[in-house]
């Protein structure tokens, strides 16, 4: 973040104590995911995705959380993309939230799994044709020679697909980042946050307080 001084951003002073988290950081994410709903209704759910590959350079990108519960959280996309092919080759990755209103970031880590076909299908089966044709025929991460290229494949799939049944292909699906670590941080005055880390130790996930 820009330096207080420079951006003039006094933080509201808003508090959080370890008496105000719920045991389970799941819970704790849905209250936050809640009031973040209300602030911030057109892009709460876009989370920065940091993935890398076995060599360990790192990418990161903007997506869109499409569902979590205590299982992970979900996010949907074209597994030959780069962040899928890194994926493939390195399962470790992490999620960042930020809901600048509210003056709260929650970062979370752990490994990424594929979810069930079914679950990839029904997603697939609610997203909006032209979604849907787009999502068929971008060579997501590639390199195109302009836009006109996309545009004729899109026109040339919506003839093809006139009054059919569009199928998920199977290079198109789900992820879920199954989570070993969750930091909810609230920002304080003066920069004295408060951060507070869920990790997860045999079998129970344990809170710490952080130095901010």
């Amino acid at each position: 973040m820009a330096n207080d001084q420079q951006s003039g951003h006094e933080y509201l002073n808003s508090k959080l104590d370890i008496h105000d988290l719920n045991a389970d950081p799941f819970v704790q994410f849905r209250y936050w995911f809640n009031d973040a709903m209300k602030a911030h209704p057109d892009d709460a759910n876009a989370m920065v995705l940091a993935t890398a590959d076995s060599g360990g350079k790192i990418s990161a990108r903007v997506v869109l959380l499409k569902g979590f519960d205590k299982e992970g959280f979900v996010f949907f996309t074209n597994y030959n993309s780069r962040k899928g092919r890194q994926i493939d080759a390195n399962p470790n990755a992490a999620l960042i939230f930020f809901w600048h209103k509210l003056e709260r970031q929650v970062r979370i880590e752990g490994r990424i799994e594929k979810t069930s076909r079914k679950e990839s299908d029904e997603y697939f089966s609610i997203r909006p044709e032209g979604s849907n044709i787009s999502a068929i025929i971008s060579p997501q991460s590639q390199r195109i020679p302009n836009r006109e290229y996309l545009e004729q494949l899109k026109q040339d799939h919506l003839n093809l697909f006139h009054d059919k049944t569009i199928d998920r292909p199977d290079n198109w699906g789900g992820y879920r980042l199954i989570p070993d670590l969750i930091e909810f941080w609230q920002g304080r005055e003066y920069r004295l946050h408060d951060r507070f880390e869920y990790t997860w130790t045999s079998g129970n996930w344990e809170i710490y307080r952080l130095a901010p």
